[in-house]
């Protein structure tokens, strides 16, 4: 029997949470998936929500999550969060709302993974989403990802061993100017600089000697 497309779901569209399939011990399989199941918001119009899923179901796509039952799950709980919220606070957008839950959600589930490894709180979000990445945790463990219950030990090791740790913090240092010493050779070429700029005589005949040893080696070299 197929299963119908999971989409949007609202008003009075109710789906029972039940198993896909009967697991047992000793079966070569993944973990028992549960179809979501009823989502009515009291408040918000329908294009609202609709709008609301498709923000959170792309958000979830940037993040390679393309398994259509983990991502429905995902999708409905955050639209609940975000639901609960907006009953309080009916003046609020809900697909803003379904986008601050996203990022909720994701951090403290980051932050229960990376958090013992030493990982600052403020980097949590870059380095869980980069150690995401490294580790190909969607396509490895499908069902593994914002789980807050279930995280395979393969998933949590993978996920420590593509995180970057943070290096020492900058340390800022005053320089003092200080004259440049170019050495003895620069020294001297300045100092005869400047007798040049003393004696036009004698920068001439310099000039002059320089012009004759130029042709001199003209002359030798061409015979």
């Amino acid at each position: 029997m197929s299963l119908p497309k999971l989409g949007p779901i609202y008003g009075n569209l109710e789906r029972d949470a039940e198993p896909l399939a009967d697991f047992h011990p000793g079966m070569n399989s993944g973990p028992v998936i549960l179809l979501p199941g009823e989502f009515r918001p009291a408040t918000g119009s329908m294009e609202a929500w609709n709008a609301a899923y498709v923000r959170v179901e792309d958000y979830l796509r940037a993040h390679r999550i393309h398994n259509r039952l983990h991502q429905s799950r995902l999708i409905q709980d955050i639209l609940e969060r975000a639901a609960q919220r907006h009953a309080a606070q009916p003046t609020l957008d809900p697909t803003t709302l379904a986008a601050e839950e996203t990022e909720t959600l994701m951090d403290a589930w980051f932050a229960a993974v990376l958090t013992p490894s030493g990982h600052a709180q403020e980097r949590i979000a870059i380095d869980g989403r980069l150690a995401l990445l490294l580790c190909d945790g969607p396509e490895k463990w499908p069902y593994a990802f914002l789980d807050e219950k279930n995280i395979p030990a393969e998933f949590s090791t993978a996920l420590k061993a593509s995180s970057m740790q943070a290096g020492p913090d900058m340390v800022v240092s005053s320089m003092v100017p200080r004259p440049i010493d170019l050495g003895p050779i620069t020294e001297a070429a300045g100092e005869t600089l400047e007798r040049f700029e003393q004696w036009p005589i004698l920068r001439t005949l310099f000039l002059w000697l320089i012009f004759t040893s130029a042709l001199a080696g003209i002359f030798y070299a061409t015979r």
